[in-house]
């Protein structure tokens, strides 16, 4: 019972996150992410994520708990999905995935490297989702 609880919170949280950015631009999305961010990381525990977004062409947010979000920096442009329905994977080492080491690889193969990892403020960007005017 527990387990579909936490499922379900973690799945509200990450349809709350899509909800909330779906009438911004990719910048204001980008802008939001980087003022609720802190400090860079050196690297974070790995485990089943339970999603991700693409923010732009050079970063993501993986969500791995629904108060554990990462956004992480990519060294370039490879999150070109062709309008197919995009499979993330993202290298990790002993259960660790660290900047400028593992890489994120998507659909036909095009992979990045992980430049910065930061984690995000969940509870206030969620704060900062409610915040602001729906619809315009």
């Amino acid at each position: 019972m527990k387990s579909i609880r936490t499922a379900l919170l973690a799945l509200s949280s990450v349809l709350f996150f899509a909800g909330c950015m779906a009438h911004e631009t990719r910048e204001e999305r980008l802008a939001l992410y980087q003022a609720h961010a802190g400090t860079p990381v050196k690297r974070i525990h790995y485990y089943n994520p339970i999603g991700w977004e693409e923010v732009d062409d050079e970063h993501i947010v993986l969500t791995m708990r629904p108060k554990e979000v990462w956004l992480m920096r990519l060294s370039g442009p490879c999150l070109d999905f062709g309008g197919g329905s995009p499979v993330l994977l993202v290298s990790s080492q002993a259960g660790y995935v660290s900047s400028g080491f593992d890489r994120v690889t998507v659909g036909g193969g095009l992979s990045c490297r992980i430049e910065e990892i930061r984690p995000v403020d969940a509870m206030a960007l969620r704060a900062a989702g409610k915040a602001q005017p729906s619809g315009t």
